[in-house]
């Protein structure tokens, strides 16, 4: 299973599942946190939530750098939680489950963020500006909540095209076989979570 993660793209179901904590940090989720950093990269992307690659646990990744080669930077927390918030900044704002649309989003200018590393030690982290703009988006990921749930009016109505440009490519993609029936994803995803 974790060979096959890649990143899913909106209306996967699998971005409004919400996910569930980890119980155990074993090998699996070492290497599927693995997985999803070389995806990340890939991708060119700044982070990435676990549901984001059709798996329902509480695991991100994310690099402000985007730069394979500055691991020092890298972060994987498992069961994150943000445990306080200061300072609003409106910042420009994209997701690899949403290529090609970026909108304006106002989040928390820092943030403190509880979680657990792979080695299953609690860590606390201070991020500010883009880090913890990164924490804000992928954490809101792991609870089924998207970017777009937090755009205004006029980038709303900015971003239609877009959004109905992929729901007709997923949709596409379903019929012609590519993409299991949405039905069937869900089935999955509660397979998997009893695993956690």
């Amino acid at each position: 299973m974790s060979n096959a993660l890649k990143i899913v793209k909106y209306p996967h179901p699998a971005l409004r599942h919400k996910a569930k904590p980890l119980s155990v940090i074993d090998k699996e989720v070492r290497i599927q946190a693995e997985k999803m950093l070389e995806l990340m990269y890939e991708a060119n992307g700044l982070g990435l939530a676990a549901n984001q690659v059709a798996l329902p646990f509480q695991l991100i990744v994310l690099n402000p750098t985007a730069d394979p080669n500055q691991r020092e930077h890298e972060r994987v927390c498992i069961n994150p939680t943000i445990i306080e918030r200061k300072g609003s900044v409106e910042g420009e704002e994209g997701c690899l489950s949403f290529p090609k649309l970026f909108q304006k989003i106002r989040r928390a200018r820092s943030v403190v963020v509880r979680a657990y590393d792979l080695k299953g030690e609690e860590v606390e982290i201070s991020a500010l500006d883009l880090e913890a703009r990164l924490f804000q988006h992928e954490i809101d990921h792991l609870h089924g909540i998207l970017f777009i749930d937090k755009m205004g009016t006029i980038a709303r109505l900015a971003s239609r095209g877009i959004l109905k440009d992929l729901e007709k490519q997923y949709y596409r993609a379903q019929e012609r076989g590519d993409i299991p029936p949405n039905a069937e994803i869900e089935e999955a995803l509660v397979a998997l979570e009893a695993r956690a």
